[in-house]
């Protein structure tokens, strides 16, 4: 069997069933949801109500790259945060020097060097922006909309349950 890219590039586990390449969505939509968590709350209702579930798709539509700014970035929080990360991969390397020359001594060097060389690269990257981005930001891919598609053989049978779950609590009777 080929190996299985994920949609990000990188080498993933290949699931019985489903396809190697990107492709569309199929199915009969089932129900429409304004948000992820309540869609994923309609496929783990039916779930919980044996529904064959390997049958249901829930698709994103309206993607949207949604840029959340978390702050103002200065001189101090560049370097601040250069040092900080110097220091975990400083400890790595500091470790592994200290590990194989069994020289306790490798560990400061390590931290020292690793600090130094990022805050230095740190300083650098952001001298070069020249304060065209003088933020931090988060990013997140999220939908519009989140559709929940069955296979048509289960789809009628997927509405009326979902539209079940839509009326609030009550007993279920699965047909």
């Amino acid at each position: 069997m080929a190996p299985v890219t994920t949609p990000f590039g990188g080498m993933g586990r290949g699931s019985p069933g489903l396809p190697n390449l990107p492709t569309p969505p199929t199915g009969w939509p089932v129900g429409s949801y304004a948000t992820y968590a309540e869609a994923q709350q309609a496929v783990d209702y039916l779930a919980d109500h044996e529904f064959p579930v390997g049958d249901v798709t829930i698709v994103g539509v309206d993607l949207m790259l949604v840029e959340r700014v978390i702050g103002r970035l200065t001189w101090g929080r560049v370097l601040g945060g250069g040092a900080a990360s110097g220091i975990w991969m400083g400890l790595f390397v500091g470790a592994l020097l200290a590990y194989f020359n069994n020289n306790a001594g490798a560990l400061v060097i390590g931290v020292v060097a690793g600090v130094l060389f990022s805050v230095l690269f740190a300083a650098l990257s952001y001298a070069f922006t020249r304060g065209r981005r003088d933020f931090t930001s988060a990013s997140q891919l999220v939908a519009g909309r989140y559709d929940v598609l069955s296979h048509p053989r289960n789809a009628e049978r997927a509405k009326e349950m979902l539209a079940r779950l839509a009326m609030g609590p009550g007993p279920v009777a699965d047909t």
